[in-house]
């Protein structure tokens, strides 16, 4: 199965995933890699990532980890995120992967990057519940 394929038809078909410039590099069972401009418009009053922004980033990862995991459609039941410290750079990167998964659920696990002056930094991570749709 073409897990990319997939889930980059999936992804072109969420107005919000595309306002907010997120591309899937890679997709399969074993992991989820999505990148993410860093525009000054998701930055707050310190020029730093909103949380906002990276929660997205991050349901959006853990969620297409746990479709593929489920080989489903699927919907995020729960997550909960750690800020690391200040995203900073041009770029952000979310690498998910599901750590346990059944028929009926998967549990996902996502580390957020961000990418300034060609050195990467973990910034946040986050763990989450995907259930089938």
């Amino acid at each position: 199965m073409d897990f990319l394929s997939i889930a980059r038809s999936a992804l072109a078909q969420q107005p919000f995933s595309v306002h907010m410039g997120a591309e899937i590099t890679h997709c399969s069972p074993q992991h989820t890699e999505i990148h993410m401009p860093m525009k000054d418009e998701y930055t707050q009053q310190y020029g730093t990532a909103h949380g906002g922004a990276l929660s997205f980033l991050a349901d959006t990862a853990l969620a297409f980890a746990g479709a593929a995991a489920l080989q489903s459609i699927v919907v995020t039941s729960e997550f909960k995120i750690h800020y690391l410290k200040p995203a900073v750079g041009h770029r952000l990167t979310a690498r998910a992967r599901a750590i346990s998964h059944g028929q009926r659920q998967a549990v996902c696990q996502c580390d957020i990057y961000a990418l300034k002056d060609g050195e990467e930094k973990m910034v946040a991570t986050a763990i989450g519940t995907i259930l089938p749709r």
